[in-house]
């Protein structure tokens, strides 16, 4: 049993101070010779995965890398991991780059020092996979219904991708021309490599069964009606791109007040290529983030004298421009309502932007568009403000800003396009979902992604996965099922049996009682996964050294260098270094083979099972004839995996 050798850098305590007496005789050790409780290997869900929208099965793949599950004969780890982490979400490329990790705000390993880097990780897991041209399995056989799916970005593609692993085909409608949605038009490149995210897609389009209709809009070039007709089912995967304005006087009649999401479309198509002198950006969020490092990098051009709008509404578009020519804007500026540790863009993003040179207003709300006569915008009024009834007040007596501006770019939330399709709109021009993401009263039409609620690319692709399988029941003309309650992609105990050749054998009639002796069920083992996730309460933390994380390396421009720097930002992982931090998985609600209660147990009652029945989650067993309810294994188990349960 391990123990930390520097407490001095550990954040958690066993006891509070001055706690150490037993609350009750009974839990002492002592006193348990004669408990009735023995103990029971029960699996839970990790914080990680129950704070990850898509619902990946994080712990799984972490303990592939490290070693302590096996992958099948003939599979390499990386592989093996791949498969694992892409049983919920089929981009880890992607997601390990710009998801801003709900995951690791919820790891355990806070309470010790530092969370797992798993971005890291399922960036490693995506780059080794694309290395290696590992591929989607397509051995479900294709029935004949297939399945009209309209939008082509996360949740579009995760549906058709859900779908065709269970011999569901689909047809992907878009009105753009490459598949990816915000993940292509709405991320920079230096975020989102275009290789990596092509690959992405093509991997899913690969499966085969799976059909692209780009420049396709649903409601103008083909009608909902014939949708029906077509296909066995229609999900909506519209996403949410038009941005919303400013609420202040004269934002839409101001020709240089446009949106982010149509300056980052037109970036990322290669249409805008340098932007204008003075930029002010109004948000907080990472979509915010990528506006003005985008404005920083592509500055603006020595002998500007364009109206900026114009490129992002597609009036002009720029041809290619020598680097040289560009240079940096004189102020590019970001203003939002919070706090700078309260905006909701991603830490490292924000602080990856004041080192870019951004300027950085926290805790400020504008006020009023400042325009000159002929109706341009040439600044924006703010005031210091604070967060009040659900709502930002001006601070009484606070100060107020005038900041220059050539154009002014909202980035504050987007809202759907429902033009044509309007009968599926709500009154805040989204759709409507139930908890199984079917559209009320329009039986046959489900909906999934950022339609519902504008959120995470992540969030997107784990309702994506749930439509999937309510589409699967409904074209099966099946009872859909109650939904867990921690609703994840969840690791398998049998599964793993079956895949390792352990599978129990059938039940006879006349096997009525215990499980110790048959080969029926696995015995002393409850799954309680889908019902609880595992707080640190359960866990052994003193087991736990002082391990810092192993940081991805960076490439962040400073002021002076971030003018045409173009470079992806991350590296990932060496193998080694994957093995490394995820050593560091304290592997939550699951046995991770530590020997503690075997080696503790005074009783010798906690064993080792045979070699040729060993797989991951049935690495020890207990010996209730020798059990004496002493609770040691539970007390001295890191993962919280061994609850003293059996005989309540």
């Amino acid at each position: 049993m391990a123990t930390s050798r520097d407490d001095s850098k550990l954040t958690f305590l066993k006891y509070e101070e001055g706690d150490y007496k037993w609350d009750k005789w009974t839990e002492a050790i002592f006193e348990a010779d004669h408990s009735h409780k023995c103990p029971t290997y029960v699996q839970r869900t990790p914080p990680c995965q129950g704070s990850c929208p898509s619902g990946e099965d994080i712990r799984g793949w972490l303990d592939i890398v490290r070693g302590i599950e096996h992958p099948p004969e003939g599979t390499s780890m990386q592989e093996y991991a791949f498969r694992r982490s892409t049983d919920a979400n089929p981009f880890p490329a992607m997601m390990g780059r710009v998801c801003p990790a709900p995951c690791q705000d919820g790891c355990n390993r806070n309470d010790v020092e530092d969370f797992v880097g798993i971005n890291a990780f399922e960036q490693y897991i995506g780059d080794e996979a694309y290395k290696s041209g590992f591929k989607f399995d397509n051995s479900a056989a294709l029935g004949d219904k297939k399945v009209a799916i309209i939008g082509g970005g996360p949740a579009g593609m995760s549906a058709a991708y859900h779908l065709r692993r269970r011999g569901i085909g689909s047809t992907i409608f878009d009105d753009h021309a490459e598949l990816g949605g915000m993940m292509r038009y709405g991320i920079p490149g230096y975020r989102i490599p275009r290789g990596e995210l092509e690959h992405e897609c093509n991997r899913i389009l690969e499966m085969g069964g799976i059909e692209f209709r780009p420049n396709t809009r649903i409601g103008k070039d083909i009608s909902v009606e014939q949708l029906e007709k077509d296909y066995g089912a229609v999900l909506w995967a519209l996403g949410c791109k038009i941005g919303r304005g400013l609420p202040l006087d004269g934002w839409e009649e101001t020709p240089n007040c446009v949106s982010a999401v149509d300056f980052l479309e037109q970036f990322n198509k290669g249409e805008l290529k340098y932007t204008a002198n003075k930029v002010v950006c109004v948000g907080g969020g990472d979509t915010s983030i990528d506006v003005v490092s985008v404005s920083r990098r592509i500055g603006t051009l020595k002998d500007y004298s364009e109206n900026p709008e114009d490129v992002v509404s597609g009036t002009i578009t720029h041809g290619d421009v020598d680097p040289a020519q560009r240079v940096a804007c004189d102020s590019v500026v970001l203003t939002a309502l919070f706090a700078r540790d309260q905006m909701t863009a991603a830490e490292h993003e924000v602080n990856d932007a004041d080192r870019e040179g951004v300027v950085l207003m926290n805790e400020v709300m504008p006020v009023e568009i400042i325009r000159n006569d002929a109706g341009r915008a040439t600044a924006l009024k703010l005031v210091d403000s604070k967060w009040e009834s659900n709502g930002p007040v001006a601070v009484e007596g606070g100060k107020e800003y005038i900041i220059e501006a050539d154009v002014i770019i909202s980035a504050i939330g987007q809202g759907g396009d429902m033009s044509g399709v309007e009968d599926f709109a709500n009154e805040r021009n989204l759709i409507d979902a139930d908890k199984f993401y079917q559209v009320p009263n329009k039986p046959g039409h489900f909906v999934a992604g950022d339609i519902v609620r504008p959120h995470l690319l992540t969030t997107a692709i784990g309702q994506a996965s749930i439509a999937a399988e309510t589409i699967d029941h409904y074209l099966k003309q099946e009872e859909m099922r109650k939904r867990p309650k921690v609703d994840k992609h969840h690791f398998s105990l049998l599964g793993k049996m079956k895949e390792a050749g352990l599978e129990p054998s059938p039940y006879t009639v006349d096997e009525t009682r215990g499980t110790d002796g048959a080969d029926f069920a696995i015995h002393n083992y409850e799954d309680r996964s889908r019902n609880e996730i595992i707080t640190t309460n359960k866990l052994f933390l003193g087991h736990f050294e002082f391990t810092p994380r192993n940081l991805r390396e960076e490439d962040v421009p400073d002021s002076e260098q971030v003018l045409n720097h173009f470079e992806e930002r991350t590296t990932g992982f060496s193998d080694e270094q994957a093995v490394a931090e995820a050593n560091r998985c304290m592997s939550c609600g699951m046995c991770f083979e530590c020997d503690n209660c075997v080696i503790f147990c005074p009783q010798d009652a906690v064993f080792r099972v045979k070699k040729d029945k060993k797989t991951m989650g049935r690495y020890v067993a207990t010996d209730y004839a020798k059990c004496i309810g002493c609770h040691i294994c539970a007390d001295v188990c890191p993962t919280g995996y061994i609850d003293m349960a059996l005989g309540e």
